[in-house]
């Protein structure tokens, strides 16, 4: 795709906005507005160049910049591509809906069904452990009482989106299908049901951040693209703490939603 057909402008070498920065500045407008779309190719160094008038160094940091705002990917031998991001809207009023337990589907799958995506779960590990302090604070547990901890990470269409730990009481798990790599029909919220803790509620406490090398690894991010961290407590009808969920989630990858009751 040239220059010419995604509407690029000047730029002004006399204004106080440094040229790489008015180049990236216009690229990115051109993604906004759609005019680049997902997966298209951006011009080349080459073009740019002979577009704006200026020095490869120029263009490279422009691109530079791009990237790191997690925009594009460069493609070795291949070119600059405008990033695709397989977004999902997060309906948090929805997700841990009883019907989607009833039909089988834990809440990744029905969120992944809804916008036609292709979910896979894997690196399952179930074992026993210390949960950290605030975990145990929030499942008022002892100190040094241990959890079942189910450690797993999530992918759409086969890109990484999510990590997530979720620690329950050993007097519950132990010896049941939750500690099952594959729990069943409805994911351990459907097996809590079967013990007898039927859901009540849940809260959550999310924030952003920059990731950790080993969450970048995990999630492949590329640079510049920031996580959620999502704590969510789950409890039963006696008001009971019955699991703790700790997930890094890839910013670009979500949109979080949330409705919210006027009286």
């Amino acid at each position: 795709m040239g220059t010419e057909m995604v509407g690029l402008g000047s730029v002004d070498p006399t204004s106080d906005r440094a040229v790489f920065r008015q180049i990236a500045d216009q690229l990115r407008d051109a993604i906004e507005r759609g005019r680049l779309s997902e997966g298209d190719k951006l011009p080349s160094e080459a073009r740019l160049m002979e577009h704006y008038g200026v020095a490869r160094m120029t263009v490279r940091n422009a691109l530079q910049a791009l990237q790191t705002e997690g925009l594009i990917v460069s493609e070795h031998g291949r070119g600059v591509y405008v990033r695709t991001r397989p977004m999902v809207r997060r309906l948090a009023s929805d997700r841990f809906a009883r019907r989607h337990r009833k039909e089988g589907k834990a809440a990744f799958l029905a969120e992944s069904s809804q916008v036609g995506a292709k979910a896979d779960v894997d690196m399952i590990s179930v074992q026993e452990v210390t949960p950290p302090p605030e975990i145990a604070e929030r499942l008022r547990l002892r100190s040094g009482e241990v959890t079942t901890a189910r450690s797993r990470r999530y992918s759409l269409n086969g890109k990484p989106v999510e990590t997530a730990i979720s620690y329950l009481p050993v007097d519950i798990a132990r010896g049941t299908p939750i500690e099952e790599p594959n729990p069943g029909p409805g994911g351990i919220y459907g097996r809590l049901e079967d013990l007898g803790h039927t859901l009540e509620r849940f809260t959550e406490d999310v924030h952003s951040r920059m990731p950790t090398q080993e969450e970048t690894r995990l999630l492949r991010l590329a640079p510049g693209v920031p996580v959620f961290r999502l704590i969510r407590t789950a409890y039963d009808l006696n008001g009971r703490a019955v699991e703790v969920c700790d997930t890094i989630m890839a910013a670009d990858a979500y949109v979080l939603s949330y409705e919210l009751p006027a009286h």
